[in-house]
């Protein structure tokens, strides 16, 4: 089955701007301002290091680079309507869309928008909903079988061509249709709204995007964070769910020349996100348990925490080599498994996908 490896890099810049070409009374004709944070997938062979190891702080210093002259200054003087996709492109035209996947700008932490190089945008929008609900069919003694709550965040995907309409504009229409949806979900009981007596994360990504669909045709993906550190995600044909870890590991990459910092010991809270693709089961209303792929991982997890990882894996333990070593690791306890993001800084990472599906995921 062939894999995938992209490297991912992410870097902010604080900037003001106006948009004018909103129409009259629209808050973003006012001058006001971001802390933007871009990000940048490439495959590993666009990717110029001068060690194995190096990539990923290469790829982050070339997009530093090009962000530079946009950092603390009015946006308007570099373009007409710096929107956010007009950003992105922006970004894209500079770097190469020859050597880059995917570029996300988010302009704030509930809003950003996210360009291939088929020039497709993809608006997307969060939003938070405080809610309880139970797991009736889970077994007995399962925590879930108990009324309990979260602070659920969904984010809405609507994919547009690029130019075809203003960012700002296509984030107003995402909130309209959302309104009546919160209104339902929010501060309520889950089990209670009809299509939700079974209300897990999966089964509630349809049913907001059943609700949705019709109206809104460019929607192109539901995701329900149920926490921080789990979550799933429905695009109207399959259901994928996402299970993060943190690492804390150090290493040491003696393939780095001699004086580069990372020769010397270090270490990292790595965080480490598992997707997995299976089948809806239409009785548990789920396709896999969180708790069961925590479960499953364990042993992996043991390994690799408060370790240092040029002992666990061998020498030079960069992160391609950690997430080859991971997707081995868990071939037999975790076959659902389709694609393993691992992130050594706040963005700054890889992504090593296989299979059909799990390769278009990453990249989409």
């Amino acid at each position: 089955m062939r894999e995938e490896l992209l490297f991912v890099a992410s870097a902010r810049f604080e900037a003001a701007r106006t948009l004018r070409a909103l129409p009259e009374g629209h808050r973003a004709r006012h001058l006001h301002g971001h802390g933007f944070v871009a990000s940048i997938r490439t495959s590993q062979h666009a990717v110029q290091a001068g060690y194995q190891g190096g990539e990923v702080a290469a790829l982050r210093g070339r997009l530093e680079q090009v962000l530079a002259p946009l950092d603390y200054t009015s946006l308007n003087e570099r373009l007409p309507e710096p929107s956010d996709d007009e950003l992105a492109h922006w970004i894209g035209d500079r770097l190469g869309f020859a050597e880059v996947s995917r570029i996300e700008l988010q302009s704030t932490p509930r809003s950003g928008v996210e360009l291939d190089p088929g020039e497709r945008v993809r608006v997307w929008r969060r939003y938070a909903l405080q809610s309880a609900h139970r797991l009736p069919h889970v077994p007995i003694g399962h925590k879930c079988s108990r009324m309990h709550g979260h602070g659920f965040e969904v984010v809405l995907c609507a994919c547009h061509n690029a130019h075809e309409s203003r960012t700002a504009l296509a984030y107003d229409r995402l909130d309209t249709a959302w309104a009546p949806l919160h209104a339902a979900l929010d501060h309520a009981c889950l089990n209670d709204i009809p299509g939700l007596e079974n209300p897990t994360s999966e089964v509630l990504a349809s049913w907001i995007w059943n609700r949705l669909q019709r109206a809104m045709p460019q929607l192109s993906m539901v995701v329900v964070h149920e926490t921080a550190s789990c979550g799933a995600r429905f695009d109207g044909r399959r259901y994928r769910i996402w299970k993060d870890f943190t690492l804390d590991s150090a290493r040491l990459l003696d393939k780095a020349p001699e004086g580069d910092l990372s020769r010397r010991l270090h270490g990292h809270t790595y965080t480490l996100r598992l997707h997995l693709e299976a089948p809806l089961d239409e009785r548990m209303g789920w396709a896999m348990d969180f708790g069961e792929v925590t479960e499953r991982f364990a042993p992996m997890f043991v390994e690799l925490d408060h370790r240092p990882l040029h002992e666990v894996i061998g020498p030079s333990p960069d992160v391609a080599t950690l997430l080859g070593w991971i997707r081995a690791q868990t071939r037999t306890a975790l076959p659902q498994l389709e694609r393993i993001d691992l992130f050594e800084t706040p963005g700054c990472g890889a992504i090593l996908a296989w299979g059909e599906e799990g390769r278009a995921a990453a990249n989409a």
